[in-house]
């Protein structure tokens, strides 16, 4: 048991409560280890893989993993540490996105031993009766003491019935399959909490939560987030996933390891950072795309970033116009979203067209040569007449 908790203990920021996870263990019966995600984004980054990562290391100790996806409770939001009411999502996008969802946590969860469920199947049958006895137990003044909504009613800022309801939904998830341990990041301990109260009102056992950190995004600063552009996507392409790696400090490296990875932390810190770091990244891109590609993506990087070549594969793209304004190819070449965003990449110094930085917005491309445009550090493309 000892080397369990070693394993289990890594990385986490609190265990609710130890003693009881002990005596959990010492039933030596697989425990039911419960995570539950909204489907409220198609797609997942590193950030998301930290919870699924210690899922992965209780699964790979002989326990039972019991994902819930949240097509239900979705369609509320999750107020946990919001600002304001989250936008309610079409029963499409939650299908959308959940069947996205579920195909990349397999990338790391062993699909043959995860119990998946949906929470619209006890929801959905539940009357308005059953959710008032529900929301009996819980009061107004534990909803405000949560630091989230405190900040959101000082502010004047609303705040729906519906999401005082939410955390209620989550602890009823924990019900329904009896839950003997929750895991989930530190800004879900409100929710986790309620969890472990409402079992004990339904004469249950109440669960274990573990609670994670937030991982920091490539900036190393605010959490890892699409919204702040500091993500490494699961989906990415290999080079890309690699580059990004490759950026974050050497400070962050070895969280990313402790998190992310089962290496030894005491040989990681003995390591030349820089060979650490790449080691880090070959592991994150072996562990989504297998070892050919990881091995494939560090010779890019060296190639791109170290001998400042050009990388072997560049998309090709082909224009039929015989001038191009420059801002136009930026966008028709997928390099900016928009034509602002191309200007203000120009006017930044990001762009260069044949190893060559360009300064000014207004320039025009004859289409009588071949062209290698470059955007930052990672991205490329080959320009040719069609």
């Amino acid at each position: 048991m000892a080397k369990d908790l070693e394993i289990i203990r890594r990385g986490t920021v609190e265990v609710i409560s130890l003693e009881e996870l002990k005596k959990k263990l010492n039933r030596r019966k697989p425990l039911r280890v419960k995570f539950g995600a909204d489907p409220t984004a198609p797609d997942i980054h590193l950030g998301h893989t930290v919870v699924l990562e210690k899922l992965k290391q209780f699964q790979d100790l002989g326990h039972h993993i019991v994902f819930i996806i949240g097509d239900f409770t979705a369609r509320i939001g999750d107020p946990s540490e919001r600002s304001e009411a989250r936008k309610p999502l079409t029963t499409e996008e939650i299908e959308k996105n959940a069947k996205t969802y579920r195909k990349q946590v397999f990338k790391i969860l062993d699909k043959e031993k995860t119990e998946v469920l949906f929470n619209s199947r006890w929801f959905d049958k539940m009357s308005l009766s059953d959710i008032l006895k529900l929301s009996s137990h819980s009061t107004v003044a534990q909803m405000l003491a949560r630091a989230d909504f405190k900040e959101r009613f000082t502010r004047e800022i609303d705040i729906s019935l519906l999401e005082f309801i939410y955390p209620l939904l989550q602890a009823y998830d924990s019900i329904k399959v009896k839950a003997d341990v929750e895991i989930g990041g530190t800004d879900q301990k409100f929710n986790l909490l309620m969890g472990r109260q409402l079992q004990r009102d339904f004469n249950q056992d109440p669960q274990v939560i573990i609670t994670m950190p937030l991982l920091e995004g490539i900036d190393g600063v605010k959490k890892m987030s699409k919204s702040y552009g500091n993500y490494v996507g699961i989906t990415e392409p290999p080079g890309e996933m690699f580059g990004k790696i490759m950026s974050i400090s050497d400070q962050l490296m070895v969280k990313y390891y402790e998190l992310l990875t089962e290496e030894n932390l005491d040989q990681v810190r003995k390591m030349r950072p820089r060979r650490a770091k790449a080691e880090l990244a070959k592991k994150i891109v072996q562990k989504y795309y297998g070892q050919a590609e990881a091995k494939e993506a560090e010779q890019e990087f060296e190639k791109v970033f170290v001998r400042r070549d050009f990388p072997d594969k560049i998309k090709e793209i082909r224009i039929p116009e015989k001038k191009i304004w420059v801002v136009d190819l930026l966008v028709k070449a997928g390099l900016s979203t928009s034509k602002n965003e191309a200007k203000r990449m120009i006017a930044q110094g990001g762009v260069k067209i044949n190893q060559k930085r360009i300064e000014d917005c207004d320039i025009d491309l004859l289409m009588d040569k071949e062209y290698i445009v470059q955007v930052g550090k990672r991205k490329f493309r080959r320009i040719i007449e069609a």
